[in-house]
């Protein structure tokens, strides 16, 4: 009862200060919020089990070829039924193609992403449905039905959680047509490792039941998963991947090219999927930290100025027989009326901070796509305010029974002992120096967003809009098919307003397209040494022009070309190919031919695959494009004529003076009356798939901005409120040396010499921590690196000059001292 009533008390006694008050909850709110979002937003993604039963045994295992730049090569079917056979400490294994699919027969036509199964698959990963069933091993093989299941989100947002969905049929189209039924929904989870709409069994590709699927070893487009057997441990699982790995090497040397460096790799599912996020969100949860002693630093100067106006109230209450225990007690109490109250505010403002947060982090972790917020916000919450609470309450100097108070009041002016008075400042310069490190960190992510968004791509991506038009097979030959896109092309070209249309079959920025090996005219191959790699891109006449690329030597590619099956077959190269596989050469009608061994497994006839393979001469030399960096790099990349070789992908680019934007319902409707069913997806300028590829290192900049701007606001607010407090308890001291001459000029420069003094030495601490924070964190995350010397400079500069500035109010203060006013204070 005795702190019930401490609580009362101490109500009453901030009700009579409520201006302090306010400023001190706000304060908490800002630093208690912000920690509470992101420390539930990282429970939620890095901690928080997944819904898979036996999540804990659940593995994800890489193939991988660092010696080529491939970080996941994916695997085999070859390769999977060695692992199963030879493997024994993984219980069962499960397998995940990606594929992009045309759908019709749900809603409007349209293109989706989507996984390729086995029968096992989700009893592997222990998922269930929430809607009919799941594929089974009855769904395996090739006499199988075709079978699909909808993910919860797409069955959500698509379909508004219809359950009539049930049942349907739909056709699927890649890599050649299929029919399938939707039997059942998906549990919500964390989609990896694709964000798929539909999940279908072997079946409904038809390129997965072909005979170079299964029997080829380079034949790579298959995820990994796993279960680890009862008692065995992720390390013993890794040492027999690699093992059965080691093995598969040796029997098949000409599969593992040396200097590519295949290596097999094992991690728990659970880090694999936060793998992508745990960099950024710890370097958050960091950030929200300095935030919070920022905070807590300017709160405490708060309490510690209140504690100075109080000293004859607690000296009075020691005389008359209080204990420390007793004056400490209330002065907790106090703070966790005040933490209590900045901790609800927090929480209530955390709430739709964690939404935004979310959607921040879905960038870099698919698992922060379906994230909720639950009950802990409300713990840390807690958690944070009994924290800051207790700190607070330890904050003021109690006076002695026994001594003198060092603080003390007299005639109602205020003095300050040299302890407060070191403490306060201890407190102003840690909330500078935390501040100098998050304003150092926003400045560098600035710096880099802002190059970036100056860098000069070499296309004119204001006036060229992208948009999917995906190959539509069902019922056509590859000959139809083309005709279909030259149709559309010249019915666009017609449309006012357009200057050019080209198809490709890669939005650069967007899209993932191929890369093979390849040799030209000169070039010798060596025994068990790879051919260098290139781009494939397939286009139409135009599309340089489209996109605004000049052509450095030779022509673009016409309509006689490749009209003779027999005729020679022709390709544009880009200019670094043309340098490297040519130097000092004239490359134009020298020719370069596709040595990759993975495209004996592309579909087509066996004359088809050998003029595929044959060499093909150079007509053109391109500029570089580099669709696949916002920082262009020279790039090696062979481009085909589009009714040469199969087409895959589908995209049109159309160059326009006009609003580009304005030209969708016109495209849409020319293509919708050629071909109802064809999906028209996705369009945008070339300048906004850019922007979008740039939304994480922009959202990077606008959250540590904001909290580099909260904490530069705090900061500034405690050292004028240090400033000020200090000016109003020397007072008299000021009226004395105005008195005895001393100039008011030289009081103010005293005044503003002591806030530049805070802010130095917090930008020095600040510093020294900040260098030191960077090279510990740079040991466990490679992507953390220190900033660089113009950022550094700025945030330095920043910091001095708003402490300076907010330094100029107690100064003109200190300078319009009145001296007989201040001399009769005593």
């Amino acid at each position: 009862m005795s702190f019930v009533r401490d609580l009362r008390v101490a109500f009453n006694s901030l009700i009579r200060t409520p201006g302090l008050a306010i400023a001190v909850v706000l304060t908490l709110a800002l630093g208690i919020g912000a920690n509470a979002a992101i420390f539930t937003l990282v429970r939620g993604v890095l901690l928080k089990p997944l819904v898979n039963r036996g999540e804990d045994r659940l593995i994800y295992v890489r193939q991988s070829a660092p010696g080529i730049g491939n970080e996941n090569s994916t695997f085999s079917v070859p390769e999977i039924q060695d692992l199963r056979s030879s493997v024994k400490t993984v219980s069962a294994f499960g397998d995940f193609s990606t594929m992009d699919f045309t759908m019709i027969g749900l809603g409007e036509p349209r293109s989706i992403r989507g996984g390729v199964v086995g029968g096992n698959y989700f009893e592997v990963m222990g998922l269930r449905p929430v809607l009919g069933r799941l594929i089974g091993p009855e769904d395996d093989g090739p006499k199988a039905a075709g079978v699909v299941v909808l993910t919860y989100r797409f069955w959500a947002t698509a379909f508004h959680k219809d359950p009539s969905v049930l049942g349907k049929t739909v056709r699927l189209g890649s890599l050649g047509d299929r029919s399938a039924t939707v039997i059942g929904v998906l549990e919500p989870c964390v989609p990896y490792p694709q964000d798929t709409e539909i999940i279908a069994n072997v079946v409904t590709s038809p390129h997965h039941l072909s005979a170079t699927m299964i029997t080829g070893r380079i034949h790579r487009m298959t995820e990994l998963f796993g279960r680890l057997a009862p008692g065995v441990t992720l390390d013993q699982a890794r040492a027999e991947l690699r093992s059965a790995y080691s093995a598969m090497e040796k029997d098949y040397p000409e599969a593992y090219a040396q200097e590519a460096d295949f290596q097999i790799g094992v991690k728990l599912l659970r880090d694999e999927i936060t793998s992508g996020a745990r960099t950024v969100l710890l370097v958050l949860l960091a950030a929200s930290g300095l935030v919070f002693i920022i905070a807590c630093s300017n709160v405490a100067n708060l309490i510690l100025a209140r504690a100075v106006r109080r000293e004859g109230e607690l000296a009075v209450r020691v005389a008359l027989g209080a204990s420390k225990g007793s004056l400490r007690r209330m002065l907790l109490a106090e703070s966790l009326l005040l933490c209590g109250a900045g901790a609800a505010l927090g929480v209530l403002s955390a709430q739709p901070m964690v939404a935004v947060l979310a959607r921040y982090a879905s960038r870099f972790s698919v698992r922060a796509l379906d994230f909720r917020v639950d009950s802990s916000l409300l713990w840390v919450g807690a958690a944070l305010a009994i924290v800051a609470a207790v700190i607070l309450a330890f904050v003021p100097r109690l006076p002695s029974s026994g001594t003198p108070s060092g603080l003390s009041l007299s005639s109602g002016s205020v003095r300050v002992t040299g302890s407060t008075s070191r403490r306060q400042r201890i407190f102003a310069v840690t909330q500078i120096a935390a501040s100098f490190v998050l304003l150092a960190g926003a400045s560098a992510l600035i710096a880099t967003l802002i190059a970036l968004q100056k860098t000069q791509m070499g296309l004119d991506t204001q006036h060229v809009l992208a948009i999917d038009v995906p190959a539509m097979s069902f019922g056509k030959t590859s000959q139809q098919v083309v005709d279909f896109y030259k149709e559309s092309m010249r019915r666009i070209d017609a449309l006012p307003g357009v200057s050019e249309t080209a198809f490709g079959n890669v939005v650069p920025w967007r899209d993932t397209g191929y890369v093979f090996q390849f040799s030209g005219d000169g070039h010798a191959h060596a025994a068990n040494v790879e051919d260098p790699r290139a781009q494939w891109r397939s286009i139409s006449p135009g599309f340089f022009a489209a996109l605004g690329v000049p052509m450095i030597a030779g022509r673009d590619f016409n309509a006689l070309d490749n009209q003779n099956s027999n005729a020679e077959p022709v390709v544009i190269v880009s200019q670094t190919l043309a340098q490297r596989m040519f130097p000092n050469q004239d490359a134009v009608n020298r020719h370069v031919y596709w040595t990759d061994p993975v495209l004996q497994f592309a579909s087509g006839s066996e004359a088809e695959k050998a003029r595929m393979m044959a060499p093909r001469r150079i007509i053109g030399v391109t500029a570089d494009i580099d669709d696949g960096h916002v920082v262009p790099e020279p790039t090696i990349t062979v481009y085909s004529p589009f009714d040469e070789d199969p087409i895959f992908g589908g995209r049109l680019f159309i160059h326009t003076s006009a609003n580009p934007y304005a030209l969708v319902p016109s495209v849409t409707r020319v293509i919708r009356e050629m071909s109802a069913d064809q999906p028209v997806e996705h369009a945008a300028t070339l300048a906004d798939v850019r922007a979008e590829v740039l939304t994480p290192d922009r959202l990077n900049s606008l959250v540590f901005g904001v909290f580099a701007a909260v904490a530069l606001a705090i900061a500034v607010v405690g050292v004028a409120g240090v400033l000020a407090f200090s000016v109003s308890a020397r007072t008299r001291e000021f009226g004395i040396r105005l008195a005895l001459g001393s100039r008011p000029q030289n009081l103010l420069r005293g005044v503003l010499a002591e806030g530049a003094a805070m802010a130095a030495a917090g930008v020095f601490a600040g510093g020294a921590f900040g260098f030191a924070l960077a090279r510990v964190a740079g040991r466990y995350f490679l992507e953390v690196k220190m900033p660089g010397a113009l950022p550094v400079f700025v945030s330095a500069f920043v910091l001095m000059t708003v402490a300076v500035v907010a330094s100029v109010l107690p100064a003109a203060r200190a300078a319009r001292v009145d001296v007989m006013q201040a001399l009769r204070s005593e």
